[in-house]
């Protein structure tokens, strides 16, 4: 294999075995529990990466089942996003995500930067009630619960709010343990088709634990609960802001 050989055909890695296909990856049936809840805004200030800024001091607990998605089969997905603005325009910053899969791991980390970690989230109709459950190392550390299908919401302002852009701290360290790539990602959802939204009563509960911080951001107030079936599209990203050079 020559050096022009690597060049051309190098996408991920194992080179000769990649753990995902190329993108956009395509998803089917998107299924969504987002709990959004009232927090200290304190500490979502000493989180959130400048130059993005707090937009309200609220938190979107997000359970996720993904059934049918490109090159990464059927998985489930959970974590926090948070309201910011960059330069004024209105979106989220992805703070935390636990996952079942490795693919969309090694994809979601490698290609945009998205701050997934292994863990065993489930969302799941149990009798009257969505319920949505991360457990990590064999802890229960979040559950989310929703009375099921209590009110219908319009679809295509739903739609419009998924298409809104999204943000995501890339850090990918060089040999020496430095940062080799240290920026601000951003992407947006495209050919959204939202095939149902509800909403409902809501409550959601979060537990201490060392290696999935999810308490640090309490839960002081639940303000809306809602349920979501979509399908869409996720494209690759683009570089909002190079810590490392310029913008």
């Amino acid at each position: 294999m020559t050096e022009d050989d690597i060049r051309k055909n190098a996408f991920a890695m194992p080179m000769h075995n990649p753990a995902y296909p190329p993108g956009p990856y395509r998803f089917v049936d998107r299924e969504y529990l987002i709990i959004t809840y009232r927090t200290d805004p304190k500490l979502l200030e000493a989180l959130i990466p400048a130059p993005l800024k707090l937009a309200e001091p609220v938190v979107k607990y997000e359970f996720i089942n993904m059934p049918d998605s490109t090159g990464f089969g059927h998985y489930c997905e959970s974590g926090q996003v948070i309201p910011v603005t960059l330069d004024g325009v209105a979106g989220s910053y992805v703070h935390s995500m636990y996952l079942n899969d490795h693919p969309p791991i090694a994809a979601g980390r490698e290609l945009w930067g998205f701050p997934k970690k292994l863990g065993e989230p489930e969302l799941r109709v149990h009798k009257d009630t969505l319920m949505g459950t991360l457990d990590y190392s064999d802890f229960r550390v979040a559950t989310g619960t929703m009375g099921f299908k209590h009110k219908a919401l319009d679809v295509t302002s739903v739609a419009k709010s998924m298409g809104a852009p999204n943000f995501l701290l890339k850090i990918i360290p060089h040999v020496d343990g430095t940062a080799r790539i240290c920026e601000l990602v951003q992407y947006s959802l495209t050919d959204i088709s939202v095939k149902g939204a509800w909403s409902g009563p809501g409550a959601l509960d979060l537990r201490d634990h060392a290696l999935a911080p999810v308490a640090d951001l309490p839960v002081l107030e639940v303000l809306s609960t809602v349920h979501i079936v979509a399908d869409l599209t996720l494209p690759l990203g683009t570089v909002a802001f190079d810590y490392l050079g310029k913008r």
